[in-house]
């Protein structure tokens, strides 16, 4: 059912221009709108609707170079600086695969999008933004000081499209919590044993009628242990002190981004937990981490060690792996890590 929007577009920009300094994520939720919502409302005035499909959106982000890709969900933002390359389109998953932008992209969810120019005292702040059909954020190309603005007009131009200041999007979908099935325990186990890509891993379950967290719940070892909810600023902290590569993946149901390093700046600030490193950003709420699971499967190139956080509702928060690529392999000390995060039953002492 869609959403009634029970505010003008007017009053939607007179809301944000009396609060300039808040985020458009915070004042649409105090609207009780959405973001795609507020930001439709400013179609005309900095802002042109645009063709959300990543292939279009993907092809022409190039242009400008060096960027921003930001994605999140409600708890996690990950941000990441670098040109988007190497794109590889499909029906129902797309992925780009740069060295620095590395997205896999469900483009179903790709529903609105707009253009999005700011003034401010510093020059203008331009970023592309998509939005799934409930108005939530899919995933947003920030241009930097140094991406090439000159190209901006003319990509605007060539992804236009026409846009509604009213806007009307679908109600959210709500979470899946976690789907078990005991009856099929046995066949969860054997089937797992047997696996030898992680990718795998989801099939497996669908076909059990079950999901990710309903099997983490029943497997037990040595599959999975259920760790701490400290457990992960424990495992951030003992990345840094390593000075190893991690693989961490944030995402939502449109786009999951993944940024491949180490970890060098720990930065909390209240229930947030922030790495700020040269040309990646992450910002994790802390607080809303309610499960969490140390998750081992095999594959052809030796076990897959993870670490998966989830919030109160089922909804995977993050997931991190050790790197395991040839020459810059951080698995042995990933797995090190991993096995010295508290578990439940040391939750005391996390």
């Amino acid at each position: 059912m869609a959403q009634s929007v029970t505010l003008s577009p007017e009053n939607i920009r007179s809301a944000r221009a009396e609060a300039p300094k808040l985020r458009e994520r915070d004042i649409a939720a105090q609207l009780g709108i959405s973001e795609a919502q507020l930001i439709s409302a400013h179609l005309g005035h900095g802002v042109f609707a645009i063709d959300p499909h990543p292939d279009r959106v993907m092809g022409a982000v190039e242009a400008f170079g060096t960027v921003m890709g930001l994605t999140r969900n409600e708890h996690c933002v990950i941000e990441v600086d670098g040109p988007y390359r190497d794109y590889h389109p499909g029906e129902h998953a797309a992925m780009v695969l740069a060295p620095q932008i590395d997205l896999r992209i469900f483009p179903r969810h790709w529903v609105h999008g707009f253009a999005v120019e700011k003034q401010t005292d510093k020059g203008p702040i331009r970023s592309l933004q998509i939005f799934d059909a409930a108005g939530d954020a899919v995933h947003k190309v920030f241009l930097r000081p140094h991406s090439r603005h000159e190209s901006w007009a003319d990509t605007v131009t060539s992804l236009a499209r026409t846009g509604d200041p009213a806007l009307q999007t679908a109600a959210r979908a709500p979470v899946d919590g976690a789907k078990v099935n005991p009856d099929k325990l046995d066949i969860l186990r054997q089937k797992w044993a047997r696996l030898t890509d992680t990718h795998q891993f989801l099939r497996l379950t669908s076909k059990l009628k079950m999901n990710r967290l309903g099997a983490y719940r029943i497997a037990g070892a040595p599959f999975v242990r259920p760790l701490a909810t400290g457990a992960v600023d424990a495992m951030l902290h003992a990345v840094q002190r390593a000075g190893i590569e991690i693989m961490l993946f944030v995402g939502n149901r449109g786009c999951i981004q993944i940024q491949t390093g180490p970890i060098g700046t720990l930065t909390p600030m209240g229930p947030w937990q922030n790495v700020l490193d040269d040309g990646f950003n992450l910002h994790l709420r802390l607080d809303r981490v309610a499960e969490v699971w140390a998750v081992d499967k095999p594959t052809n190139r030796g076990n897959a060690v993870s670490v998966e956080a989830f919030d109160a509702d089922g909804m995977l928060i993050f997931q991190t792996f050790g790197v395991g690529k040839e020459g810059r392999d951080s698995r042995p000390a990933w797995q090190a890590i991993v096995a010295e995060l508290p578990g439940l039953d040391t939750a005391g002492a996390a």
